[in-house]
């Protein structure tokens, strides 16, 4: 159980993606297995019930539990679990995407929040034998950040506003968990 931590923005999906691309490589079954936290985001009818639609990405607007749960059955492994996947195009999950069979040896497990330590996102960490941190300068993740709420709000103002009242304070959240992690990978911005 591998976790793949930092900002949002910060290229975990990517990292992930690619290093489970190249374990699998030749392999006549999968040996390792992508499973993304972001599956775990409260649906948006559940965030306006709790008036936390505004907060989309904190913390609190996820099912950490839930999150943790599967966790631990992964690390037990044994048994063919399903996960879901967070498609950002539609603003939803979609439960039960991710298919981990029992021939899977690695999980990497990508998230902001994977070295929070606060209840019930410690439950998180103690599933993972191993968490990683992308750390990125300040300035690439607000432009990457600012370009990904673009496609979502296209006017630029409230796409500033939403950066600098959520995604950015999510940020500074994340990057204050980077003492906890086991290793801390200086990710340098690919170029234009």
């Amino acid at each position: 159980m591998l976790g793949i931590t930092g900002a949002p923005g910060a290229g975990k999906s990517l990292v992930s993606e690619w290093l489970v691309e190249r374990l699998n490589a030749g392999a006549a079954s999968p040996v390792a297995a992508y499973v993304p936290m972001d599956g775990f985001h409260l649906s948006n009818l559940v965030l306006h019930a709790r008036g936390l639609r505004d907060r989309k990405g904190a913390p609190e607007t996820f099912d950490a539990a839930g999150f943790a749960a599967l966790l631990a059955r992964l690390r037990t492994g044994g048994e063919t679990i399903y996960a879901p996947r967070f498609h950002r195009e539609i603003e939803e999950s979609i439960a039960a995407e991710i298919v981990v069979g029992p021939e899977v040896r690695l999980a990497v497990v990508e998230g902001n929040y994977l070295l929070l330590d606060r209840p019930p996102w410690r439950a998180v960490r103690e599933a993972l034998h191993e968490v990683w941190y992308l750390d990125v300068p300040d300035d690439v993740i607000a432009a990457r950040l600012l370009d990904r709420r673009l496609l979502v709000e296209p006017d630029r103002a409230i796409a500033r506003a939403w950066l600098d009242d959520n995604d950015l304070p999510n940020a500074r959240l994340v990057a204050a968990t980077r003492d906890r992690a086991d290793a801390v990978l200086h990710v340098a911005p690919l170029p234009v």
